[in-house]
C-alpha cells in the first residue's frame, strides 16, 4: 500500500535535505517532482495542482526560507497539508444518541461491499461491544445473500434475509426483526452493479428513504484509482453519504483514490480493507496514513495491534524495548507467533519508521516458518547478541533449521537494519523520526 508514493517521497526528501539552504528554485523543482509523484500514484490532477500550489505558497511565505533547519521544515508542512488532504481528522461512525444505530452499505458490484458490511459488523461487536445484526438487501447479484450469511455466520452475527426479489420488503422485515431481538446495530448490504444506474439509484434512495439511516457508506475498489473517485462522487450527489470506505488497499501500490477522494467529494474516508481476512479492516487515520506514506512508519497502529492480540503488559513491554532499541532476536521469536494474527509482515514492517530504507526486505509470510526454525537453532545467548554469531556458529545454526547459510545471513543482516532504524527512532517520539534519518 503507498509503495510507489514512498519510494518517490524518499527520493524528494533525499534531495531537499542535503541541500544546506533553501531557495525558491529549489521549492519549485522540489513541487514538481511531489506533483509528477502524485500524478503517477493516480492522483487526480486536480487534486494534486492544488496540493502543490498550497505548499508552495506556505514553503515560499517564508516559514521555510528563513527556517535553521529548511528541509525540516519543509517537510513538515507536507506532511501537514498530506494529512489535511487526506481529511484532518479521525471521523468515526456516528451512532444515534437513542440506542439504536442504522447504517446503509452502498457501491457498485465488486467493490467487496458484502465482505466489507461483516468486517464493520466485526468490528463494531470487538471494538465498540455493539449488538449488529445484518440484512442482506442485496438481491441483483447472485449468491450475495448466501456470501452474507457465511460471513455472518464466520463472525457470529445473525444476517436476515427472504426468499423474495423485493428489497424494500426484506428491509423492512429485516428492521422489525432486529429490534425484536434487541440489536443496537442495523447494517444493511445493498444491491450494485457494474456502473451507476438510475434503476441502481432510485433503488437505493428507496432503502434509504425506508429505513432512515445514521450513516451511509459508500464502498470503493481502492484499486480503480480514479473511477472510485468518480464513482463516490456520483453517489453522494444521488444520496447523502456520510462516509467512504475504502476496499483492497493491500493490492494497490500507489494509492491515489486515497490522496483524492476526500479532496474531490468532500466526503470523509471512514475505514478502509487492508486484507481478505475478516480482521483486514481499520479505521482511517489522516495523520497516521500521511506518516507512512511519506516513509515516516506508523509505531501509534503497529502498538494498538500489539495491544489487539496480546496482553497489555506484553505490548507495553514490546513498546518500551522498541523505543530503547532493546528488541532482541530472542524477543523477535515470542513475537513471530503473534505477526500472523497482526497482519502480514509487510504491512506491519511498513509501519517501522524508515522501513521504506531497508533493501532486501521483502520477506513474503509463508517465508515466516523458515525464519522461526532458524532462531530456534540459535543458543540463547546468540539470540540476545546476534553480534557473536560468526561463520562457524552461522553454518551450525544453517545445519539445525535445515535452510542454506545464505539465509541465516540474510535474517542477520534485515535484523541489523530494523535494529538501526529503532535506535534512530530514540527518544525523541515519533514526530521527530523522519526528520533525523
Amino acid at each position: 500500500m503507498f509503495e510507489q508514493l514512498q519510494d518517490r517521497f524518499s527520493s524528494i526528501f533525499k534531495t531537499i535535505r542535503g541541500h544546506g539552504k533553501i531557495t525558491e528554485s529549489n521549492i519549485s523543482d522540489a513541487m514538481r517532482d511531489v506533483r509528477r509523484a502524485l500524478l503517477e500514484a493516480d492522483v487526480n490532477f486536480k487534486v494534486a495542482r492544488r496540493f502543490v500550489d498550497r505548499i508552495t505558497d506556505k514553503a515560499k511565505g517564508g516559514e521555510v526560507l528563513t527556517s535553521i533547519t529548511p528541509g525540516q521544515q519543509f517537510i513538515k508542512i507536507i506532511q501537514k497539508e498530506l494529512t489535511e488532504f487526506l481529511g484532518g481528522n479521525t471521523e468515526g461512525i456516528q451512532f444515534s444518541s437513542s440506542g439504536f444505530t442504522t447504517i446503509v452499505m452502498a457501491g457498485l458490484q465488486g467493490s467487496g461491499k458484502t465482505t466489507t458490511c461483516a468486517k464493520l459488523a466485526r468490528f463494531l461487536k470487538n471494538k465498540r461491544q455493539k449488538n449488529p445484526f445484518l440484512i442482506a438487501a442485496d438481491l441483483q447479484r447472485p449468491a450475495a445473500v448466501d456470501q452474507l450469511k457465511v460471513l455472518g455466520k464466520q463472525i457470529d452475527v445473525p444476517v436476515y434475509s427472504e426468499d423474495t426479489k423485493d428489497p424494500l420488503k426484506v428491509v423492512k422485515n429485516g428492521i422489525s426483526q432486529a429490534k425484536s431481538q434487541d440489536a443496537d446495530l442495523i447494517i444493511i448490504d445493498t444491491a450494485g452493479r457494474l456502473h451507476v444506474d438510475e434503476t441502481l439509484m432510485n433503488q437505493l434512495k428507496n432503502i434509504v428513504s425506508l429505513s432512515n439511516p445514521n450513516e451511509i457508506l459508500f464502498v470503493a475498489d481502492g484499486m480503480t484509482g480514479q473511477d472510485a473517485v468518480n464513482s463516490s462522487k456520483a453517489f453522494s450527489e444521488t444520496v447523502d453519504v456520510t462516509g467512504i470506505v475504502l476496499t483492497k488497499m493491500d493490492g494497490d501500490s500507489r494509492g491515489g483514490a486515497a490522496v483524492s477522494i476526500r479532496e474531490v467529494t468532500g466526503k470523509p474516508i471512514k475505514f478502509i480493507g487492508t486484507s481478505e481476512n475478516m480482521d483486514g479492516f481499520e479505521p482511517f487515520h489522516p495523520d497516521r496514513l500521511s506518516q507512512r506514506i511519506l516513509g515516516m512508519g506508523d509505531v501509534v497502529s503497529l502498538v494498538e495491534k500489539a495491544q489487539e492480540f496480546t496482553d497489555k503488559k506484553s505490548a507495553e513491554k514490546l513498546q518500551k524495548k522498541l523505543e530503547k532499541n532493546s528488541f532482541t532476536l530472542e524477543d523477535f521469536q515470542d513475537q513471530l507467533k503473534q505477526i500472523q494474527k497482526m497482519g502480514s509482515f509487510s504491512q506491519l514492517i511498513s509501519m517501522i519508521p524508515g522501513a521504506g530504507k531497508l533493501k532486501n526486505l521483502n520477506m513474503d509470510d509463508s517465508q515466516l516458518k523458515w525464519v522461526e526454525a532458524i532462531i530456534f537453532s540459535m543458543t540463547p545467548t546468540e539470540k540476545r547478541n546476534p553480534n557473536i554469531i560468526n561463520g562457524s556458529r552461522r553454518k551450525r545454526i544453517a545445519k539445525g533449521s535445515g535452510r542454506p547459510v545464505f539465509e541465516v545471513n540474510q535474517l542477520l543482516k534485515q535484523f541489523a537494519q530494523m535494529k538501526l532504524m529503532m535506535k534512530k527512532m530514540g527518544k525523541s517520539g515519533m514526530p521527530q523520526m523522519p526528520f533525523k534519518i
